[in-house]
């Protein structure tokens, strides 16, 4: 048996057992992400933000290793400043996921980050880009990562059309990282929101005892059962003699 490299490890390092979400609409796209930041099993932050701004129009959602993501932020940050300066005009959200993805794919080995970025530019308007663990890059009308969005993939795929406008679209996010939060362990805390559009960047909040709950069935769990109704709905099975 080989043995185990002690120095490579990353003993107690903080992670972001995440539920994050961008999802694009006519004018623009709203991202999502829940606040909770794990060390094992203690939660080391319960109220993180972890959506990133990268430029005034570009934001990133991080899932993974809080340390390796904080730090790919910061440097494509500093190379879209640069851009900016050299270029005369803002970088495309493109541009931006390029970035990312070529950081993460040359360091695949060494970082632990799932990166989704989202915001709108001139050139190609809103647009969502999905960097999963490895490197790849992929543009997608909406994308979630994290551990919890395993448990919404058909919620989303079932729930999502084309031609929402703001509100519809702010109430799916909201509505889908509830879920997720509500299933996955390393998720939890509040719901923090941003609105991307041409004109603006709008910072929304939903506190933790404000949740939605629409998956519990109210119309099941308060619902008093009718006396007789259990008699009334038994068949009576024939028995061979």
């Amino acid at each position: 048996m080989d043995r185990i490299d002690m120095n490579r490890l990353k003993s107690g390092e903080v992670n972001l057992g995440t539920s994050i979400m961008a999802v694009q609409f006519d004018g623009g796209v709203v991202i999502g992400a829940d606040s909770r930041t794990t060390t094992g099993s203690y939660i080391a932050n319960r109220v993180t933000d972890k959506l990133t701004h990268v430029h005034d129009r570009i934001y990133c959602c991080r899932s993974g290793s809080a340390a390796d993501t904080q730090a790919v932020a910061d440097i494509v940050h500093y190379y879209l400043q640069m851009h900016a300066q050299t270029s005369g005009g803002p970088p495309t959200v493109h541009v931006a996921a390029s970035l990312f993805q070529r950081l993460c794919y040359e360091n695949k080995d060494a970082l632990s980050a799932g990166i989704i970025v989202a915001g709108w530019d001139k050139e190609a308007g809103p647009s969502v880009y999905n960097i999963p663990l490895g490197g790849g890059i992929f543009r997608q009308p909406w994308a979630i990562g994290g551990s919890g969005s395993t448990y919404v993939y058909g919620y989303c795929d079932a729930t999502y059309q084309d031609g929402w406008g703001r509100d519809e679209t702010v109430e799916f996010v909201k509505n889908t990282l509830s879920l997720a939060m509500s299933r996955d362990g390393s998720s939890g805390g509040v719901i923090r929101m941003c609105v991307i559009t041409e004109d603006n960047v709008e910072r929304l909040f939903v506190p933790g005892d404000q949740l939605p709950k629409f998956w519990q069935g109210k119309e099941v769990l308060g619902a008093v059962a009718k006396k007789g109704s259990l008699e009334s709905d038994v068949v009576p099975m024939a028995v061979e003699a």
